[in-house]
């Protein structure tokens, strides 16, 4: 059934959201430009570092897994593990918000109550120390850092175009003024 409903609906993505089959947007083209640019960043700050594409154990999170846009990690940390790994090598996840195509509510509030509430709620009780947003509808990163197993303690609003600190153990400067070219 989802390959049939993939197949019918080239924007949307199938997926199991609190074990009912729901679908969310496809990441545009912009989406993946934004995770090159981080991955390139993140390389020229530590070349031991990777953004992975990798899912990972996050308990409190709907079925006890999440699928960020970008795992901050040590390069080989993920070799050998399967679709889900281990969230404690993570130095940071990312999430890049994505536009609905139809402009549907639901699933802007879907992407609201998962990017904005649930996701930061679940990275911050697994103990993953930086969870920075991309939002592109506001126009801002939110870093959300020191978790103390139930939230993240500080969450900061940079507007793009500003240059944000992302904190220990990331410890990466971005310049956020090319994320002003990829937003709708």
């Amino acid at each position: 059934m989802a390959r049939s409903l993939a197949r019918e609906a080239e924007e949307l993505r199938p997926e199991l959201i609190h074990g009912k089959l729901g679908v969310k947007p496809v990441p545009d083209g912009d989406h993946g430009r934004i995770i090159q640019w981080l991955t390139r960043i993140c390389i020229q700050a530590g070349p031991e570092l990777w953004v992975h594409d990798q899912g990972l154990r996050v308990e409190t999170y709907r079925t006890g897994h999440a699928r960020p846009d970008g795992v901050l990690a040590p390069a080989d940390v993920f070799v050998g593990h399967g679709e889900w790994a281990d969230a404690g090598p993570a130095l940071m996840v990312v999430e890049v918000t994505s536009y609905d195509s139809d402009s549907d509510s639901d699933s802007d509030s879907d992407t609201d109550r998962r990017d904005r509430v649930e996701k930061p709620r679940a990275y911050a009780e697994t103990g993953i120390p930086v969870y920075a947003l991309i939002d592109r509808d506001s126009c801002e990163v939110i870093v959300h850092s020191v978790p103390d197993g139930v939230r993240y303690e500080r969450s900061d609003r940079i507007p793009f175009g500003k240059a944000v600190e992302l904190p220990a153990p990331v410890g990466i400067r971005l310049d956020t003024e090319p994320l002003m070219g990829w937003v709708r």
